[in-house]
């Protein structure tokens, strides 16, 4: 048996639950998300509690057990508390700054980088080389500091770019310098 998956999510105060078949809705004081489930998964609300159950010990409904419960898990998590991902931009000249709702970058090319952050997401920049996203969807909090990263992913030699808070970046020795050669 899946040792994520049989696991009940308690639902808080202030967290409504509602299930109609494979569809489901929670809302919560931060906001609402909704999600289509995987047609062989059950979900079912007792005492304050959300279960997810598998018809069977297949293959396909062993990994689909654990996934299920993590993703109504997040709605919860998301609707009463929230998610939030945070990036750091190492080198010289690279800042952010924001522009209505927009985030503009500028991180060494010839022109700025604008992205415009999806509905429900907030970014936030504290700091000219921080930048913060919040939302209640941690998918989309996660897509949106993927392709900011992307903009300039942190290279191996001097380890400039855009990386998450506290990533360790691998480095590489540069050349030798000369050594070696005759």
């Amino acid at each position: 048996m899946s040792r994520i998956g049989r696991q009940p999510i308690s639902v808080p105060a202030g967290v409504e639950v509602q299930i109609d078949g494979r569809h489901l809705r929670v809302k919560g004081p931060k906001g609402q998300l909704e999600r289509d489930l995987h047609r062989d998964m059950v979900v079912k609300y007792e005492d304050g509690k959300l279960l997810v159950e598998r018809p069977s010990n297949n293959k396909l409904h062993r990994s689909l057990h654990g996934l299920t419960r993590t993703l109504v898990n997040n709605m919860v998590v998301g609707v009463t508390v929230g998610f939030q991902k945070n990036l750091e931009l190492v080198g010289v000249g690279y800042r952010a700054s924001k522009q209505g709702k927009k985030l503009v970058l500028a991180l060494g090319y010839s022109h700025p980088v604008e992205i415009e952050p999806e509905e429900g997401l907030d970014v936030e920049v504290p700091a000219p080389a921080r930048i913060s996203i919040k939302g209640i969807d941690k998918e989309k909090v996660g897509a949106l500091a993927a392709v900011i990263r992307a903009v300039r992913e942190p290279e191996p030699y001097k380890g400039k770019g855009v990386r998450y808070e506290g990533e360790k970046v691998r480095r590489k020795v540069g050349k030798a310098g000369g050594k070696g050669k005759k």
